[in-house]
């Protein structure tokens, strides 16, 4: 199943900018004329709204509120922490900056443990130590139904781990290398590329080398998916950053913020809206002060029912 019906959230607590992240995050921008106080009240807001959104399309949606010490100003992003799979594994992911890891909350996997079935839980932050990071869903974009997971190479996904969590998952790793209109790599994979049942969206252009661009193109259309190609410039205002997920009564659903739904033309909205109902979240404080945007907010729940 390439689409979860649930997904939980962390209501931040102490959302701001992220120094430690900015060094490869581009999409950051700093507060500005904000103050903090003001720049937390928004992003309340603004996640309220979004849970009330997903709620009222039909998805279940966990809440979790993060704890306030130690500051955590990303916590709202817990897909980077990580994954949650239908036999019931859950993996741990290694993360860049050190004031991230504080993210991952054996709590909430416990929490998790009485509603779903948790058969083994692999942690791999170890890997921390050695410098190799591999963030969960913003490294890697999964396939399910092929079993393929896709990934951008960069300081934030790393190929050995990679490999590795694609062995362990019975997955084939298909990595690349993703640059920005300035020539950086783009941080996560997750902000170019989403993969849906029957459609992806790609920043192909942004894909330099040919050969790895012709490999990603012609992998996502022998596995049936209509590519709906972004640009530059649309990856910068979120449009690769979307998720689809099931509603309870199985409508397929496309959550994506405003700004990536505004970013995107007729022609494309159209052509996603055959596979999906598309479903905007107007996130514009925690997207632009944090860098990620709406499918950052999703930790797909995966795991069996108890």
């Amino acid at each position: 199943m390439q689409s979860a019906r649930t997904v939980f959230l962390v209501r931040p607590a102490r959302f701001s900018f992220n120094a430690e992240t900015a060094v490869s995050n581009h999409f950051q921008q700093a507060l500005g004329s904000l103050d903090e106080a003001a720049v937390q009240s928004l992003a309340f807001a603004e996640f309220d709204e979004a849970v009330r959104r997903l709620r009222d399309a039909g998805v279940e949606v966990l809440v979790f509120e993060d704890t306030a010490e130690p500051a955590k100003p990303d916590a709202v992003f817990p897909n980077n922490w990580l994954t949650l799979h239908p036999d019931g594994r859950v993996l741990l992911y290694p993360m860049c900056a050190p004031n991230r890891r504080p993210e991952r909350r054996p709590d909430i996997v416990s929490i998790l443990g009485r509603q779903f079935q948790i058969s083994e839980i692999i942690d791999l932050s170890g890997m921390e130590e050695e410098g190799r990071f591999l963030e969960g869903t913003g490294s890697m974009i999964f396939d399910h139904e092929h079993r393929i997971v896709y990934a951008a190479l960069s300081p934030r996904t790393d190929a050995v781990l990679l490999a590795d969590v694609a062995a362990r998952l019975a997955y084939r790793p298909v990595s690349f290398h993703a640059l920005d209109a300035r020539g950086h790599a783009i941080y996560h994979t997750n902000v170019m590329m989403c993969v849906g049942a029957r459609f992806a969206v790609v920043c192909l252009e942004s894909i330099a080398d040919e050969a790895e661009r012709k490999m990603v193109q012609q992998l996502l259309a022998d596995t049936g998916h209509e590519v709906v190609a972004i640009s530059r410039e649309q990856v910068a205002r979120f449009a690769g950053n979307m998720l689809t997920l099931e509603s309870a009564a199985g409508a397929e659903l496309l959550v994506m913020s405003q700004s990536a739904y505004d970013a995107l033309t007729g022609e494309q909205r159209a052509v996603l809206g055959r596979y999906a109902k598309l479903l905007p979240l107007p996130i514009p404080t925690i997207e632009t002060i944090g860098g990620g945007s709406a499918r950052c907010m999703l930790a797909e729940v995966f795991l069996p029912a108890r």
